[in-house]
């Protein structure tokens, strides 16, 4: 049987301190120990790097506070920074508002595979629900369980149906489901050498589809994207968008287009200017 790959984990954040320390947690309790953690902080303040290494203290794995100056919306910068620093062969990419799931890296351990991306999956929260789960409720793995968070909070129907199918439905699920195996920055992986190969993230995109482009050029080098959304989950935590602009979902689906029209697989706007 071959060994499962070495995971470098990259955290996207922002000053979202109260919710990056959930995530944390989620993390220090992870099945799989494999792995190093890469903090790709695109500007927060001292409150954060107060927070990292306080968990840096005991944590069960390596942290690296990879962090850029505020200069605005830069997010794409600080995570191309993020996979050239990257030690290990295979990259997570979550965000700094998702609590995984105590199986969450492995399950991105277990099916990874050459030539592919894994696309997984994630349950949105209500502010309410957001706020109500605390460090226990993480560790004990409480705020997995579809009634307890119904007890405290309302949950959708497509939420329920994720975190409650067992091993079976859940492959069942993720192989007759319509949803395309996009890229999605809060729950995707990839292997270091593809990302390289593409140049990484386009660094003139700002908010909305970022991730699906890189994804769209990682299928045009030939990586298709496998589906794991019902398998691998993570907990999505409510917030406001006050970066969600028009004028840059606009400028990103013009980016999109021109990919997808001249199969673009490298973008002159990425890691290699660094």
């Amino acid at each position: 049987m071959e060994s499962l790959p070495k995971i470098t984990l990259i955290v996207a954040t922002y000053n979202a301190v109260e919710w990056l320390e959930k995530v944390l947690y989620g993390y220090s309790v992870q099945n799989y120990k494999d792995f190093e953690i890469i903090v790709a902080d695109d500007g927060s303040t001292e409150e954060t790097k107060h927070l990292i290494e306080k968990f840096k203290k005991d944590f069960p794995v390596p942290i690296t506070h990879l962090w850029h100056e505020d200069q605005g919306y830069r997010r794409q910068t600080i995570l191309n920074n993020a996979i050239v620093a990257a030690k290990n062969e295979y990259i997570v990419f979550t965000d700094g508002d998702c609590i995984p799931k105590n199986d969450f890296l492995k399950r991105h351990a277990i099916y990874a595979e050459k030539g592919r991306f894994l696309s997984g999956g994630y349950c949105k929260l209500d502010m309410e629900l957001s706020t109500f789960i605390q460090k226990e409720h993480i560790i004990s793995g409480d705020c997995f369980d579809v009634t307890w968070l119904k007890q405290n909070g309302n949950l959708g129907s497509s939420q329920q149906r994720k975190l409650a199918s067992g091993e079976l439905v859940s492959k069942l699920l993720d192989t007759f489901t319509p949803s395309n195996a996009s890229f999605n920055n809060c729950n995707s992986s990839a292997w270091k050498e593809d990302l390289i190969a593409i140049n990484g993230y386009d660094e003139r995109m700002r908010y909305g589809g970022p991730d699906r482009e890189l994804g769209e050029r990682l299928e045009n080098l030939g990586v298709k994207g496998k589906q794991i959304r019902h398998r691998a989950l993570c907990l999505h935590l409510d917030h406001a968008r006050g970066y969600k602009t028009k004028e840059s979902l606009d400028a990103n689906l013009a980016i999109r287009k021109e990919t997808k029209q001249k199969r673009i697989i490298k973008t002159p706007f990425g890691i290699e200017k660094l």
